[in-house]
């Protein structure tokens, strides 16, 4: 009889089969992403020099901001500054129009940056991407390369 003990193999973790499947994972992540490309909102911005009043339709959205920031929806003011308030202002306009007029924002040259900011803000919340900003067309004609 031969009492001798058995030989234990040594227990080791291959981790080879492991590679393999966070390899293919990888790869069928890297393949299957899709980029989203729309939520950019594109701006027109027209150029002074150049401009050409285009036509207003009448199913035209205008939000004028004066030089002390207070909002004007289609020519109505708005009760107060804040950002809520314009949102339901807009959503309100929205609901009789329709989901996605063109919307023409008009700032006073003296409005603050952050006034136009949160109307493209709350613009794009609503899910406007057909906006364009207003300027007003200079009356001398200068030459930049003097």
């Amino acid at each position: 009889m031969n009492f001798r003990k058995g030989l234990s193999d040594e227990v080791e973790v291959n981790l080879t089969p492991l590679i393999d499947v966070v390899f293919l994972l990888l790869i069928f992540f890297m393949v299957t992403t899709t980029f989203d490309r729309d939520a950019k909102i594109k701006i027109n911005l027209p150029t002074t020099s150049n401009a050409v009043a285009a036509p207003v339709k009448n199913d035209t959205l205008e939000i004028l901001i004066d030089a002390q920031g207070q909002y004007f929806v289609d020519g109505r003011e708005i009760l107060n500054n804040k950002p809520e308030t314009l949102f339901r202002a807009v959503s309100q306009i929205l609901d009789q129009r329709g989901k996605n007029p063109p919307l023409v924002i008009s700032a006073d040259a003296n409005a603050s940056y952050q006034s136009v900011v949160t109307v493209m803000d709350i613009a794009g919340r609503l899910g406007l991407t057909n906006f364009s900003m207003a300027t007003a067309q200079s009356k001398k004609k200068t030459n930049i390369y003097n």
